[in-house]
């Protein structure tokens, strides 16, 4: 069974006294049920789970439900011998985005205070968009990623103790022994082949064989093209979701990696805002994550944001090298000089961030350049820009030098990451291995870090 970080906050919030009802978010795929139902047969003597999505497609008894009386006694009749109270009886409400009718409801489930509720779905930010009566004060909504590098370490054998010496290093700006480096290097490649899809790591466990865990990515990937389909059809929209979807591969090996409108449906004057809804589903439903550009990185950037440039990246780095490198395993673990693995490792260092609670913006100035990333550091109030190298040259970064030598930005420092196993500091800029991204965690200014409350 795969460890994942996320049970523990599941199993807190299960044993605390919050009425409030806890929805897990994520595109699908990431683990959501499997992480709910282990917490809850572990922790309530009574569990009953009901999937919206399973039940639209069989009898349909909860389908056209609004009220809890009637939600209350369809339930009793498919879970009737195992419901008690609240204290014992823990009910999981999955892929309620499939019903919205129930996000409202659950305003009035929790202030009836029969049973303990938790929920899943995906596509919630659009869901909850198209609902009048949002249950403000009664759900916290906590959003769940695939494995991140640190899971997959702890995965392939590594201990508490291991995982606490790294993040020590990190901390201390450290740098490993060269043997430790290659070990940890190593690994981190076998995450570029196999990402952090539970089902693609369990694979990879099993069978060591790249020919098994890319056939479990098509299958998501071909899930993903689906489930894409049937949201336009049942919003009759004539969208470009799958179309925009598997052009990402292709857009960031483009020198900007930027999303350009005209590229979209090869047609000239083409408009960024056309395609709003596109771009919404695809970040709303997990299966793309949105790098929105910044020309004045000032704290906090989310108040420079330029609307219309924009990169997405693939919500999973093992998706990305299935499509590029198929069965070849040798670009990445052997580090092949006449391949360029920058939009790799970029789309790693993006699903490594995101999962960590940063939002995601980048730097683009005509005159002096682009940098990979910004995000928040709310530490020291201040804009962190991080570049990310793949190759030999990381100590060359014109871009990022126009960036610190601004001193309107009050930039207090910058980090550089890289296959380089020294971690070292020249002026504000701070350069280290890229397996070091994985203890990037967001000081969020807030109560519950990556948790947000209605």
């Amino acid at each position: 069974m795969l460890y994942r970080k996320i049970t523990s906050y599941i199993e807190d919030y299960l044993k605390s006294d919050s009425d409030k009802i806890l929805i897990l978010e994520g595109a699908r795929q990431v683990g959501k049920s499997f992480s709910i139902r282990e917490a809850g047969r572990r922790l309530y003597q009574n569990y009953v789970e009901i999937n919206f999505a399973e039940d639209d497609e069989g009898e349909q008894l909860f389908k056209n439900i609004h009220r809890k009386e009637d939600f209350y006694l369809t339930l009793s009749m498919v879970a009737g011998d195992k419901l008690s109270g609240r204290d014992d009886t823990l009910v999981f409400l999955d892929e309620i985005q499939h019903y919205p009718q129930y996000l409202t409801m659950l305003k009035f489930l929790r202030e009836d205070n029969r049973y303990r509720y938790i929920a899943s779905g995906s596509l919630l930010g659009i869901t909850l968009r198209d609902i009048t009566s949002i249950p403000v004060g009664s759900v916290i909504i906590k959003e769940m990623f695939q494995l991140d590098f640190e899971e997959f370490l702890i995965a392939n054998g590594f201990g508490t103790e291991a995982i606490g010496r790294l993040r020590q290093s990190y901390e201390q700006r450290e740098s490993l022994t060269e043997e430790h480096h290659r070990h940890l290097l190593d690994l981190f490649r076998r995450y570029l082949l196999v990402g952090g899809l539970p089902d693609a790591v369990n694979t990879y466990l099993d069978t060591h064989n790249i020919i098994r865990v890319r056939e479990v990515q098509d299958a998501i990937r071909s899930l993903y093209a689906s489930d894409s389909s049937k949201y336009e059809n049942a919003h009759n929209k004539r969208l470009l979701i799958r179309r925009i979807y598997e052009m990402i591969p292709s857009q960031m090996e483009n020198k900007k990696k930027r999303v350009v409108a005209k590229d979209i449906r090869a047609k000239a004057g083409d408009r960024f805002d056309r395609y709003q809804d596109e771009f919404e589903y695809l970040v709303s439903s997990g299966i793309a994550l949105a790098v929105r550009a910044i020309t004045n990185p000032r704290f906090p950037l989310s108040e420079s944001l330029q609307k219309n440039l924009l990169k997405l990246y693939l919500n999973d780095v093992g998706l990305l090298t299935s499509l590029l490198y198929r069965n070849n395993i040798r670009p990445i673990l052997e580090d092949e000089r006449s391949i360029n693995l920058g939009s790799v490792y970029e789309s790693v260092v993006a699903q490594e961030l995101r999962a960590h609670g940063h939002e995601l913006f980048y730097y683009d100035n005509r005159k002096q350049g682009e940098v990979d990333f910004l995000i928040d550091d709310y530490r020291v109030a201040s804009a962190r820009p991080i570049e990310v190298k793949s190759g030999k040259d990381y100590t060359v970064h014109s871009a990022l030098n126009n960036l610190l030598r601004n001193p309107d930005y009050g930039i207090a420092s910058a980090t550089v990451v890289s296959n380089e196993r020294r971690v070292y500091q020249d002026g504000k800029i701070v350069y280290m291995p890229v397996y070091f991204v994985m203890f990037m965690e967001a000081d969020a200014p807030i109560e519950v870090p990556s948790a947000y409350i209605f």
